[in-house]
């Protein structure tokens, strides 16, 4: 790869770096793109990683791009599924309450949503929703129908195949780690390539990438580990779908929920833990480096000050299967400590401001000829057609593609 030259790189072969390199591919056939991906495979980590749920933008505020961009992105999904035979399963789930304090707040997350423009919500009676979940326990649920399963990673690769196939030109490059980057040049461990245009999709690593594109920043990534349990095979039947709990707003996370995955399998989690290593899946791994950027900057301390009561409970969890048992056991009392086996981890990037403030939106920056999706949370695997369509007309114009 010495010297190639293409019209756009790709830095990132997520999702989302995937379906933008898709929906410009498809608007403009002739360009040669390439994809660069530091990993063997591509959906290596945040991708591979998640939930696998097809998210119906019931929790975000209206107007905000995760909201817009959740909605009309599940819309392109499930059509692009339907169209490209990817197994889905539009499967709907509960939003359960455990006590009436929550229950009053399943009214406030049923207007939210319709203000997304979410049809069919409905609040359901113990005896409504025991006919959907009929292990779960509650004074009352919310039913989303909109919301449902998939595999990410199946998509993913359908987006790689199909791009090769718009233009056979365009590249996919594996184990291809961008390195330096200065105008015009990306400078990888497989060479140098003249590039016209980047767009950086780095996940985990989009604010180190932004650096060495000389960007400005505010805020950086930290990363939060999350563990999974699944139900074993005679638990399974105690899940059909999807139950949630009633989110916490005085908590930058969903809390831990109950997902019946694409293969069957039945997922319980995640908690969400300061990981000492982005890319570190285990409990005890540590990175120097990373331990460092994260723990040197003043919104990461904010945050803990301001949460730390939260995070010293999911620590605990973290290496307590029996206090991990008792959380999943307030939606299902049933449960017990043979019916949950250590399952997964994952790794969330979670964008920062000096103030210890969550960036919940979604934040693209333009760089000279650069452009670079700094923060894309979840709903972004959803919502990630609709990430590349936005992407796509930035560059239509950024770029002055034609």
């Amino acid at each position: 790869m010495q010297e190639a030259k293409y019209d756009i790189a790709i830095v990132g072969g997520g999702i989302v770096g995937l379906a933008i390199a898709y929906q410009i591919q498809r608007e403009f056939p002739k360009l040669n793109l390439i994809i660069l991906e530091k990993e063997k495979e591509l959906a290596f980590h945040q991708t591979g990683r998640n939930s696998g749920v097809i998210h119906s933008g019931l929790y975000y505020k209206p107007n905000s791009l995760k909201a817009k961009n959740c909605v009309k992105g599940r819309k392109q999904l499930v059509q692009f599924a339907k169209e490209n035979n990817i197994k889905h399963d539009i499967c709907g789930k509960i939003v359960l309450a455990l006590n009436k304090r929550e229950a009053t707040e399943l009214e406030t997350l049923k207007k939210n949503g319709e203000q997304n423009g979410l049809e069919n919500l409905q609040i359901l009676t113990p005896l409504q929703f025991k006919n959907i979940e009929p292990n779960a326990e509650g004074v009352a649920a919310l039913w989303v129908p909109q919301s449902g399963i998939i595999d990410y990673k199946e998509v993913s690769n359908k987006f790689a195949e199909l791009i090769k196939q718009l233009n056979p030109k365009s590249k996919i490059a594996l184990n291809c780690e961008v390195l330096d980057i200065e105008d015009g040049l990306l400078f990888s461990t497989k060479g140098k390539l003249k590039v016209e245009h980047t767009i950086f999709c780095g996940g985990l690593f989009s604010d180190r990438l932004a650096k060495k594109d000389k960007v400005k920043l505010d805020i950086q990534i930290v990363g939060f580990r999350g563990d999974y349990f699944q139900l074993s095979n005679q638990a399974k039947c105690k899940v059909n779908n999807l139950i949630y709990p009633v989110p916490n707003p005085e908590f930058p996370f969903l809390g831990i929920h109950f997902t019946r995955m694409m293969n069957g399998e039945i997922e319980c989690g995640p908690n969400a833990v300061f990981t000492f290593k982005r890319e570190g899946y285990k409990k005890t791994d540590f990175s120097w480096e990373d331990s460092f950027q994260a723990l040197s900057f003043s919104g990461t301390w904010r945050l803990f000050i301001n949460h730390w009561k939260f995070g010293l409970n999911e620590y605990r969890r973290a290496f307590s299967k029996a206090l991990f048992l008792k959380e999943l056991q307030k939606m299902i009392p049933t449960l017990k400590m043979e019916d949950i086996i250590e399952g997964r981890s994952g790794v969330r990037a979670m964008a920062l401001g000096i103030d210890g403030e969550v960036i919940d939106d979604f934040r693209i920056v333009q760089n000279k000829n650069n452009l670079h999706v700094l923060n894309a949370p979840s709903p972004a695997a959803t919502a990630c057609l609709a990430i590349g369509d936005q992407i796509m007309e930035k560059s239509r114009i950024y770029f002055n593609l034609k």
